[in-house]
């Protein structure tokens, strides 16, 4: 039997999301119709590609061989795509970026943005999730990440690094106990993660503070920034997300200042892709200018200590 590309581009969907409804929210398409669809091949090949089971549609052994041969055709239509008159040499075709929330939000949407622009054929998706990303799995094209990985085919690009600062709102420290070092934090309500659902040790600021409380607390970056907007308390904050804050206010940056890096990382059998490689070059090269531009802006403002 002969594998049409619109069986494999569903097969693919299912295959990422793990299940017909987010497979059809991808691809626009009825999950009941998906789910037919993927009988229909498993019928047609005589091979259960899926498991099937209330968590989901997780791959079988035929579905890994099948998602490499997939993967290897959705590149080669992609080509195809780049190579058509008129979208030479621009990106086309669809990609997703996984990234911490962080980043999700006050990094990516300005760089994924100008990139688009620049190559009307490319559709750009952004998972903001506060968790490690499964490349293997490819719950993403590409992830970007706070450290490097340990294991798996992966090929790994530092980025930058960045600087985070304890701030708070202006209102909430006019109303309370001035901070001259960082023992006075005791007399404050602190804003940070949820202990146990750390996901990486870069990301447990404020023990490496030698703070060991939280007040109020959060698995995710954008809700702690807003809570410190709302004068909630003092919490860590990332430099470049301050200027879309202008009411908050760093403390103690002469005494206190962290510093993470962020890693771009993708799937080993990628790097003989020319898209994705243009487009990492472009992704890396957009948030480099960003996150400098950002962070320069901060620099020129007042803080407390």
């Amino acid at each position: 039997m002969d594998i049409k590309w619109d069986d494999l581009r569903i097969f693919l969907a299912v295959a990422r999301a793990e299940s017909l409804s987010g497979a059809g929210r991808a691809l626009k398409l009825d999950p009941a119709t998906i789910g037919r669809r993927i009988q229909r091949l498993e019928d047609d090949l005589g091979q259960p590609f899926f498991a099937k089971s209330p968590q989901g549609y997780r791959l079988t052994e035929p579905g890994q061989r099948l998602l490499a041969h997939a993967e290897a055709a959705k590149q080669a239509v992609t080509r195809a795509a780049e190579d058509t008159p008129g979208l030479k040499g621009q990106l086309t075709g669809q990609v997703r970026i996984g990234a911490p929330d962080g980043c999700a939000n006050y990094l990516l949407p300005q760089v994924a943005s100008a990139i688009v622009a620049a190559n009307p054929g490319l559709e750009m998706q952004i998972i903001a999730l506060p968790r490690v990303f499964n490349l293997s799995k490819r719950e993403a094209d590409m992830a970007i990440a706070v450290s490097q990985p340990a294991t798996g085919r992966l090929t790994v690009q530092r980025i930058t690094d960045y600087r985070l600062h304890l701030a708070a709102s202006r209102d909430y420290l006019e109303k309370h106990q001035k901070i001259n070092a960082l023992k006075d934090l005791g007399q404050h309500r602190i804003v940070g993660y949820i202990p146990d659902m750390i996901f990486d040790k870069e990301l447990d600021y404020l023990a490496e503070l030698g703070v060991l409380r939280t007040d109020l607390a959060s698995n995710s970056v954008s809700v702690q920034f807003n809570l410190l907007r709302q004068g909630a308390g003092v919490g860590v904050v990332h430099d470049f997300a301050l200027p879309a804050a202008p009411d908050l206010v760093r403390i103690l940056p002469d005494q206190l200042e962290l510093t993470r890096s962020f890693y771009l990382i993708r799937h080993s059998d990628d790097r003989r892709s020319d898209r994705l490689n243009r487009l990492a070059e472009a992704l890396t090269t957009g948030l480099r200018a960003e996150l400098a531009r950002l962070e320069a802006s901060l620099d020129r403002s007042p803080a407390l200590g």
